[in-house]
């Protein structure tokens, strides 16, 4: 049941479940599937085979399965499912720098730590928010469509820029990169919404990246080459700072 607390003494009620398929879904799965249907009637399976798979295949792409977020006023929550590509120190986005007007806050110029998240088409692409807090800003950037797993498309592809503030002022950033397949980034929130830690803030077709900008004395507590859960794993705590390592297995 959404919003049912679960803790790590045993308490709550878990089971497994099918995961729900989010709306978006709706009008390509229905395309296909009247394609499909047609093609069938017509007794040409040669086309109809395939487009029976698409059906699926754009049904599971766009599943939406719950996710139980832990609670830590110091914890930051994976935004996206994906593969951890880039653990890297790096200047802000430009655009979340300056003054819009808006009387929004801020990032400083000083290198903060960026994750960068890769979702291939066979990760869950609902984004969630890595904090609870007041959206304050969201820019859309328009841009080109390379590889999103590669660093220049931070800088190149066409993305949008999420600026969530908690209630003590601190301040994060997160991403959403379109890739060489992904070509709309659909956002769930605006400027002005209050959003909670691990809630559904957007979502990319059909395949990207998203890069979180850690604050400033906040390293990763997630590892290079790690895959990450949205909405579960704990990407970092705020304030700490200590070296972890790993062995690939």
């Amino acid at each position: 049941m959404s919003g049912e607390i679960f803790d790590n003494q045993g308490n709550g009620e878990a089971s497994w479940r099918w995961p729900a398929i989010h709306p978006e879904a709706h009008k390509f799965a229905a395309g296909s599937a009247i394609l499909c249907v047609v093609t069938a009637i017509f007794a040409w399976e040669t086309l109809a085979w395939p487009l029976a798979a698409l059906t699926l295949a754009i049904l599971a792409f766009f599943r939406d399965p719950q996710r139980v977020t832990p609670r830590d006023e110091k914890f930051i929550i994976a935004p996206a499912d994906g593969l951890v590509t880039l653990i890297q120190e790096v200047s802000p986005p430009r655009e979340l720098t300056v003054q819009d007007g808006s009387g929004a806050p801020v990032l400083g110029t000083e290198p903060v730590t960026r994750i960068s998240i890769f979702m291939s088409v066979f990760d869950v692409h609902i984004n969630r928010a890595p904090i609870g807090g007041t959206v304050r800003r969201s820019i859309y950037i328009p841009g080109k469509f390379v590889n999103a797993g590669l660093d220049k498309a931070s800088e190149e592809n066409e993305r949008q820029h999420v600026m969530i503030e908690r209630g003590d002022g601190t301040v994060l950033c997160l991403t959403q990169i379109a890739g060489l397949v992904a070509r709309r980034i659909v956002p769930f929130v605006k400027p002005g919404d209050i959003v909670a830690g691990g809630q559904r803030i957007g979502l990319i077709r059909f395949g990207s990246r998203v890069d979180v900008y850690l604050p400033q004395g906040t390293q990763s507590r997630v590892l290079l080459g790690q895959k990450i859960i949205a909405g579960e794993t704990v990407l970092a705590e705020l304030g700490q700072g200590k070296l972890i390592e790993g062995v690939g297995q």
